[in-house]
């Protein structure tokens, strides 16, 4: 019984730190993703977060024989300091074509949310627990005298979209896709995990080349 709590234990703590996968949406008039020259734009105020994760992701992107930077490395922090209206953030995209670029990734937080999980020491495998009052009881009954029965953690809704900039504004967007990250602890980690499947389902999309 202990070996199969902890191993429950386990499989509950890697499952509250992965990123999951909810929904796509590719433009159909574009079979294979090829841009000239790519910025990868991760945005947060969490500059530590902002360069783990667009370095990850352009690396990527080079290893797939795409021609991709860092927007960090592009786009001054004083542009992201402060709120930009929408004529200033259009002459910076004249800026980008300019200096070459003709395309976009862009990801942020969409949304997040405040989660509730049980964390009860008792453990009871089977059906018969709850036919009757007293194993009900005594399964639930650290509502009453346990601090920690239950924990707060957070789902991160998050949005990866890609743009050609060169072309028609109106046909701009090649693909969108949104995923949850739960209860994120370690930068690296998450962004390794978040990046990884990003880029795993572009290539099951075949938007670019699987390695």
């Amino acid at each position: 019984m202990k070996k199969i709590v902890f191993i429950l234990g386990i499989l509950i703590l890697t499952a509250c730190s992965s990123t999951r996968f909810v929904d796509s949406w590719k433009n159909k008039g574009i079979e294979v993703f090829s841009p000239q020259k790519l910025l990868v734009i991760g945005m947060t105020e969490n500059l530590t977060a902002r360069k783990i994760f667009e370095e990850k992701l352009k690396e990527q992107f080079i290893n797939r024989g795409i021609n991709a930077y860092e927007s960090s490395m592009v786009i001054g922090q004083s542009f992201t300091a402060s709120k930009r209206s929408e004529e200033e953030i259009e002459m910076m995209k004249e800026e980008l074509l300019q200096q070459g670029f003709d395309a976009v990734v862009i990801t942020a937080i969409v949304g997040i949310d405040d989660k509730t999980i049980q964390r009860s020491g008792h453990y009871t495998f089977g059906y018969n627990w709850w036919y009757r009052f007293g194993p009900y009881f005594y399964r639930f009954q650290d509502i009453y005298y346990t601090p920690d029965y239950y924990e707060n953690y957070k789902v991160f809704h998050i949005e990866t979209s890609i743009y050609n900039i060169s072309g028609d504004e109106d046909k701009s967007l090649v693909w969108v896709g949104t995923f949850n990250i739960v209860d994120p602890v370690n930068i690296t980690s998450t962004v390794n995990d978040y990046v990884d499947r990003i880029i795993g389902q572009l290539e099951r999309e075949n938007l670019i080349e699987k390695l």
